[in-house]
């Protein structure tokens, strides 16, 4: 896992860029037409990405200072503040309040990064941990929006590059276990990894070791994130190899978000 909070940080400012591309030429229909998750628009997915722009300034505020990080009580207004904008509102409000969020993590400097802490939802974070939970977020929701209007859209390949070697975490506290035994291994090409996938009372990820004859599924990187984030639909799938596991068994692991 990259812990340098660089690379991080530049692929925050590629998926904004990006996202300013896309949605900046809309008009408002194309706002309120249904992004990838079937309960949001696109303008609402927007809202969301400008809502957690505020949430990770407090954050960043509480890092910098030394001071705790706002509780969920201090979510709701901002929420609330977002919710009640226009789609056209939400959509131009997100993307300056998302410029300002990015340009304060590129604003930071060596002390300041040296010296930024965050306990968040148990988890004590650093510069790069803080960058990374934005990232995560911040990539998967661009492609919702990307993916309403092209469906051959993917995740950017700098945020495929970096969070494919956070999954396992993820997985440990998102994943929905079944009940079923599985052993399967899960080989990825862009870049290429090679993990382990259990499941049972827990669903785990971990680094392959060995040739161990297991199911195996074989796919690009891309596409096993988004399976992981609950993205991997049979419609926005793309070519992979399946060989004593069934690709349909393991969507309902990963629920997303």
């Amino acid at each position: 896992m990259e812990t340098s909070p660089g690379p991080w940080i530049d692929a925050l400012r590629h998926s904004h860029d990006r996202l300013h591309a896309v949605v900046a030429p809309l008009h408002p229909g194309q706002l309120e037409q249904q992004a990838y998750p079937s309960e949001w628009s696109i303008a609402q997915v927007l809202s969301h990405l400008g809502s957690q722009a505020e949430i990770f300034d407090l954050w960043l505020d509480a890092a910098l200072s030394g001071t705790e990080p706002p509780g969920r009580e201090a979510f709701g207004p901002i929420w609330d503040k977002w919710n009640a904008r226009s789609p056209q509102a939400q959509a131009a409000d997100a993307l300056s309040a998302d410029e300002a969020t990015v340009e304060r993590f590129e604003s930071l400097d060596a002390d300041q990064i040296a010296g930024l802490r965050l306990n968040l939802f148990g988890m004590d974070l650093d510069a790069a941990g803080v960058a990374r939970m934005r990232v995560s977020e911040h990539a998967v929701h661009t492609w919702d929006v990307a993916v309403a209007l092209d469906p051959a859209a993917t995740v950017a390949p700098d945020a495929v590059a970096l969070l494919i070697d956070t999954l396992g975490p993820f997985i440990a506290r998102a994943g929905r276990p079944d009940g079923v035994q599985r052993h399967v291994r899960v080989s990825t090409t862009d870049p290429e990894r090679n993990y382990i996938l259990q499941t049972g009372e827990s669903v785990t990820l971990t680094a392959a070791d060995g040739e161990a004859d297991l199911p195996e599924l074989r796919l690009p990187a891309e596409a096993f994130l988004r399976l992981v984030y609950g993205r991997l639909d049979p419609a926005h799938t793309p070519p992979v190899e399946a060989s004593g596991v069934d690709l349909g068994d393991l969507r309902p692991l990963f629920p997303g978000f």
